[in-house]
């Protein structure tokens, strides 16, 4: 009797648990299940966004997967991945610096976080303002001798991509410096205490033993960053370049947006290119999160 008491409270702490959660998860399955489950049934037929559409079968997929304007668009969200490593770098080191509270650390913690509150549009406005043929980097140019470099940034492949991984650096080393922040605050002082006893100076100190510390929090950065950089960064491109030059900023989300609401609407066919996003996502997730995995076992 005694022995099944343990089992009955653990039975109806779950019980309890599943009962607290019910009332969110109905909402989460309301708010994304029912897009999720319409968006895959639609991406089977030739839907217009009238009627209900005449089913095609795989067509869609095979389209979209046959084509070369959908590696484009891959490639160009891959190559946008770059910023994750540039923004970690810059983040952590902003983080550190915070955390051993620099002159004026208060004020440089508010600056650094002030892009997270922005909205992206007016962020992606700015940038296509600034690095416009008559914005103020053209004018610069001019006035100190070098009108000849004058050039439309956006316009331009290269350029553009170097704004677009340049402006998403700016907007997240704010959140990746809190984040870091939030990671050593759970690390022991005196471990940093004992490096720079030993002799380890700053640069030692960031390497050989912030950035080990910080592992789980590093890890989480990357999952979450690879999933924003997949299906998050649809309003810079809007507003910055409209996934131009040609469909060299195109990524797969401007892409469906563009295929739902542009000129010739074929929400059938966004629907299937977003679940082909979405098993995109699903795979970079898992393969992140085996590769830590991994590495929390060698540690071990």
């Amino acid at each position: 009797m005694l022995n099944s008491y343990p089992s009955r409270l653990k039975r109806r702490m779950a019980r309890q648990g599943w009962l607290s959660v019910i009332p969110a998860l109905l909402v989460i399955l309301a708010v994304r299940g029912y897009p999720l489950v319409f968006g895959f049934i639609k991406s089977f037929t030739d839907w217009t966004g009238i009627g209900s559409g005449n089913n095609v079968g795989f067509a869609n997929y095979v389209r979209i997967l046959t084509g070369s304007e959908f590696w484009t668009l891959l490639r160009n969200t891959l190559i946008f991945l770059a910023f994750i490593p540039i923004q970690l770098i810059i983040g952590l080191l902003v983080a550190v610096l915070l955390y051993e509270e620099v002159w004026g650390w208060r004020f440089f913690r508010v600056v650094f976080y002030i892009p997270q509150i922005i909205s992206a549009l007016v962020i992606g406005y700015l940038f296509s303002i600034f690095f416009g043929y008559n914005g103020p980097i053209n004018r610069i140019l001019t006035e100190i001798g070098l009108g000849a470099l004058k050039s439309e940034w956006l316009g331009n492949t290269v350029s553009a991509v170097a704004i677009i991984i340049f402006c998403l650096v700016w907007i997240n080393i704010g959140w990746q410096a809190m984040l870091g922040l939030g990671g050593l605050a759970s690390v022991s002082p005196s471990v940093f205490e004992a490096a720079e006893i030993d002799g380890a100076g700053f640069w030692r100190r960031f390497f050989y033993v912030t950035l080990p510390m910080l592992g789980r929090t590093i890890e989480y950065s990357c999952v979450i960053s690879v999933i924003w950089v997949f299906t998050g960064i649809f309003p810079y491109i809007f507003s910055m370049t409209k996934g131009g030059p040609g469909y060299d900023t195109t990524t797969i989300d401007y892409m469906i947006y563009l295929q739902s609401f542009g000129s010739v609407s074929k929400p059938g066919y966004a629907s299937a290119l977003a679940m082909i996003l979405l098993v995109i996502v699903l795979i970079f997730t898992v393969i992140q999160m085996r590769l830590s995995n991994k590495a929390n076992d060698w540690e071990d």
